[in-house]
Formats: structure tokens, sequence, C-alpha cells
């Protein structure tokens, strides 16, 4: 007989424990499986990378009982810049005019893992099992096994009423459920890198979209700013090997003096992008969540935050359950789940994949129309404050922990 438990939480990364962590009121027993060691040490250097998290994703983090351990460590996003390289137009974002600290906050990625490794570590109905990565999976009429396999060797089953896959992109749990994925490749690569301009970028995000790629720069701690400059695969090859000086001197022309001259450049990395979608969120037994349901292009910095709504959404209706005594694997709780998630889900990707492909259009007369666009933005208050709200995570019904509140039903 494998060990039961009535949720089974497959992949530990900041989406799964997030979504333990908002479990941590229920009498839910819960493991969460990791293919890496929990807690594996990070040196902070000047390399690390970094997560931006939207006004909304602070509600949620804060409704989990996480934010304060992190508000000392984040560099605060209160404005955001878009422009466009070698056009005219621009649109400028403020947090005063929404009335909020901060449309946004830049969080190292090791002190987020910290953070919620360390709250959930501390869960007492909480089991960590890592690492151990998933063999196969068999669904039953009122459950689903997992069949795992720990150095090497194969272990019995866990069994649980609800699996909820958060085990990123390529998941695992996904494709051994036979879930099929639609991909569209952008044929680009995300080059990503630490640089330091010679100007404060006074908590501003520069989203400047130019011949080569959209690029953003994002403001973090010690005068530092996070580069990630989406350029086509062949070019990206050879930015990278470029010496630090030529690639300074290649970004200086792409983006500008607005940050002065940049001077140190960290080390350099590439990922490449495509726009991932599961063909369902849900099976029997089964909530996909995070990249295992959708991953898009981080041209707004959407990712991690859509994700969190996903964790947010998921969590309220697992209380719910909790409350009412109801089954939480049950297909009319899936169901509902995958119905809140489509609205946002749509919108989030016809957001992202827009900017990403019109913005990359080499037409001229497209790219003076987006010009234009971007004047009308910035001198049309009704629009531009639709845009702070899709950038903040908070346009749309939204679940009560992104819209500030706690999570109805607490049991």
């Amino acid at each position: 007989m494998g060990q039961e438990y009535d949720i089974l939480i497959v992949g530990g990364g900041m989406v799964g424990a997030s979504l333990a962590c908002a479990l941590s009121g229920t009498p839910y027993r819960i493991a969460v499986v990791e293919a890496r060691p929990f807690g594996a040490p990070g040196q902070p250097s000047y390399d690390e990378r970094t997560t931006a998290l939207a006004w909304g994703s602070r509600r949620i983090l804060e409704g989990l009982g996480l934010w304060g351990a992190l508000a000392e460590s984040a560099t605060p996003i209160r404005a955001i810049h878009v422009s466009q390289r070698g056009r005219f137009g621009a649109t400028r974002l403020y947090a005063r005019e929404e009335g909020v600290e901060a449309l946004g906050y830049v969080v190292a990625n090791r002190e987020l893992g910290r953070v919620l490794y360390g709250h959930l570590s501390g869960l007492d109905h909480v089991t960590l099992i890592a690492p151990a990565e998933v063999r196969d999976l068999q669904i039953g009429s009122g459950e689903l096994t997992l069949s795992l396999v720990r150095n090497g060797a194969a272990e019995r089953g866990l069994r649980a009423a609800l699996v909820v896959a958060a085990d990123g992109r390529d998941s695992v749990v996904r494709q051994r459920a036979g879930i099929a994925v639609q991909v569209r490749d952008y044929g680009q690569v995300a080059v990503v890198a630490n640089v330091t301009p010679s100007r404060p970028h006074h908590d501003t995000a520069y989203e400047r979209f130019t011949d080569t790629g959209p690029m953003a720069l994002l403001p973090m701690a010690q005068g530092r700013c996070a580069l990630v400059w989406t350029q086509d695969r062949e070019r990206a090859d050879e930015y990278l090997a470029l010496s630090e000086e030529a690639f300074l001197a290649a970004l200086q022309e792409r983006f500008g003096w607005r940050l002065g001259r940049f001077g140190r450049l960290g080390a350099r990395a590439a990922y490449p992008l495509s726009l991932v979608r599961a063909s369902q969120v849900v099976a029997r037994r089964l909530a996909l969540l995070g990249n295992a349901a959708h991953s898009v292009h981080p041209v707004a910095g959407q990712g991690f935050n859509l994700a969190l709504r996903d964790v947010a959404a998921l969590a309220e209706i697992l209380y719910d359950c909790a409350r009412t005594g109801a089954d939480p694997g049950a297909m009319a709780v899936l169901d509902r789940y995958a119905r809140w998630r489509s609205r946002d889900l749509e919108r989030t990707v016809a957001f992202t994949d827009t900017l990403a492909r019109v913005f990359a259009s080499p037409m001229p007369l497209l790219g003076h129309l987006l010009g234009l666009g971007l004047v009308a933005l910035d001198v049309c208050p009704p629009a531009r404050h639709l845009l702070a709200r899709l950038s903040m995570g908070v346009a749309g019904p939204l679940p009560r922990l992104a819209a500030g509140l706690p999570l109805a039903g607490r049991p």
C-alpha cells in the first residue's frame, strides 16, 4: 500500500511551494514532491536572477504571510517607461496615479525561494519529498496514484484525492496524463544579465522596443538593473559571444542614454522563447498550475504573476471544499478552477503575444502607428489606467487574495 494524502503537489519551486503555503490553514494532508533537494544553499552575488512581482502578487504574498519577510529586500517599481527606438512616442505609468506604493517589485529569486522554503518547512501538515521524480501515474475512481523514483530506485506509490502539477513547462505529470500542449515558437531567445548604469534608475522599469527585439531594464538594489533582451536566435549567439565592452556598446546603442553609460556587466545567460499552452488545465483528479499549464513571452513580465493568480484561485476553491467537506479532486471542483482561470489566461496570453509579435514587426508603417499608439496612451488617462491595471495584475475578476482580501471560508 502506498502513502495516502489529500493533495499531492508535484514541483516544489516557487509556484508549488506557494500553493502549499496557501493551504496552511486547512486540514488537508499535503505532500510536495520535488526533483531537487529543498533549501539548497545559494550565495548572493552580482549575477543573481530576479523576478518581477506585480502589485497584485504582493497582495497574494501578503495574504500568505510571506511579504513581511520579502519587503526589505524588494526593489519597488514606482514608474514604467515604454518607448520605441528610432521612433517618437512613449508611455509612462506611475504608481502615484494608481494610488499604490508601487506598480510592482523586483525580488531576487534566491530571497523568494528562501522565504517560501522557510515557511514551507515549518508546516506540520506538509510532507516534503525530495529529491524524487515521478515515474508514472494511475487514475482510480477516487484517487490518483503517483509512482516515484528516488536515488535511482523505484519507491511505493503516493495516493491522493487531488494531484497538482506545478513541475514546469516540461511537466512530467502533464505528459504522463496524456494532456497535449500547443506550442508557438517565437524564434527568439531572451538574453539576461545584470548591468549597472552611471545614473540612478529612480525605481523606474524601462520597456524599450528595438529593431533587435524588445528589452526590459528592471530596477534592482545598489543601482543595478536586471536586463531581459529578446533577440532572434542567430543574433543572440553573436551577442553572447561579444566581449563585455562590445556587448555594453550594443546595449547602449539600442537603449540610449536615459540611464547614462552602462558600466559593469554580469554573466550573460539565454533561454529560448515560446508560447506553451496545455489543451486543458484539469483532468480527472488532476490540476495544472503555472508553467505546467501555460508559459508566456516575458515581454511584460507576467509569467510568475499569472501563476500566482492560479495559486490564489485554486487555494480559494480548495478552502471552500475543506469548509464544506467536498471532495477536492471532484471534477465539478476542478471545472470551477478551469472556468475561473480561463478569462485571465486568455487576456494575459493575448496581451503578451500581441506585444511580442507586433512590436517585432519589420514594417515601418506599423512602427509609426505603434508610436502614435504610445502617444495616445500617454495622453489618455483611462487607457493608461487600464494598461497599468493589466501590468499590476489587478484587472478583471480576481481571487480574494489578489484583491487584498483573506481567503473565504477559512476553516
